[in-house]
């Protein structure tokens, strides 16, 4: 049976130009403003990435004016360790560091718990963390700790719990994934090298790889996506609009049909991710930076 019952989906930063995670949040009538946008067009779940202000906003305003919106929300963890292969930036934090970090961790979720039972109503499932695995990762934490949170969150939460991650970390992750509620995978074609024309079919390799390590386990998708401008090495030619718009039509087609839960990445996008407009990270939004449709 499943954990979640089958609704559309789409991760949710909602920080407009000159705002981000580290500066200022959007305010409570811009969020009021996106989620009136989702609403509209169909999603019943978000998904946010830690319990800041931001998330708080959104909670409130779902609950206030009583939308038909559910939130999944998680921790986003600082690297308890260096990770020599992070290909993004170059760590070598000292172990005074890692442990403030491991503190800071531990705080957050805390900070999670109280949040989601204030909001118990408007939260549909918890996450120990974000792609905190990989070996290119910049956030790493180690299985051992994101199962210490899990056990924590469940121990003080009426809620599922999982954890958000690559396709092709979970086959590491088996004593985590056996603990956790359900598996939530991300998986992007677009990232991998790979046309618009096989995507889906991607997709549903991933989906069915993930199935065969947890077979008794729903799966879902917390991250699937294609941005529209990209200054990265991608399958030339692949980053725009109208591969954007084929890719989540056949993708919301097979998961519709399926009742596979896929939160697409993302609603709207984000220039606080990139130090120019071009770069992927920045748009692979459905809507604009000024709320528009993309198609």
């Amino acid at each position: 049976m499943d954990v979640l019952k089958y609704g559309k989906a789409i991760c949710y930063s909602g920080y407009r130009q000159g705002q981000s995670p580290k500066t200022e949040a959007p305010s409570r009538e811009q969020i009021a403003e996106d989620l009136d946008i989702l609403v509209k067009d169909g999603y019943r779940y978000i998904r946010m990435y830690d319990p800041n202000l931001h998330a708080r906003r959104a909670l409130e305003i779902i609950r206030e004016k009583k939308l038909p919106l559910k939130c999944m929300i998680g921790i986003d963890s600082d690297p308890e360790e260096n990770n020599p292969q992070c290909p993004f930036v170059k760590q070598n934090f000292s172990q005074e560091e890692l442990d403030k970090n491991r503190e800071r961790n531990d705080a957050e979720a805390e900070k999670l718990i109280e949040l989601v039972k204030e909001f118990d109503e408007e939260v549909a499932a918890v996450s120990v963390g974000n792609e905190n695995t990989p070996v290119w990762g910049a956030h790493t934490v180690r299985p051992e700790r994101l199962l210490e949170h899990a056990k924590k969150f469940k121990g003080a939460l009426n809620k599922p719990v999982t954890f958000c991650e690559g396709v092709f970390e979970w086959p590491h992750l088996k004593e985590l994934g056996d603990y956790l509620d359900f598996i939530s995978v991300h998986s992007y074609p677009l990232h991998y090298g790979d046309t618009v024309d096989v995507a889906v079919e991607l997709n549903k390799k991933h989906y069915r790889t993930v199935k065969e390590l947890f077979p008794d386990k729903q799966i879902l998708f917390t991250e699937v996506g294609w941005t529209t401008k990209t200054n990265s090495v991608m399958a030339p030619g692949q980053a725009c609009v109208e591969n954007q718009k084929r890719y989540i039509t056949e993708l919301n087609e097979w998961l519709d049909q399926d009742q596979i839960i896929g939160f697409i990445f993302e609603a709207f996008d984000e220039p606080w991710k990139g130090s120019t407009p071009e770069k992927s990270e920045c748009n692979w939004g459905l809507y604009y930076l000024d709320r528009t449709k993309k198609w």
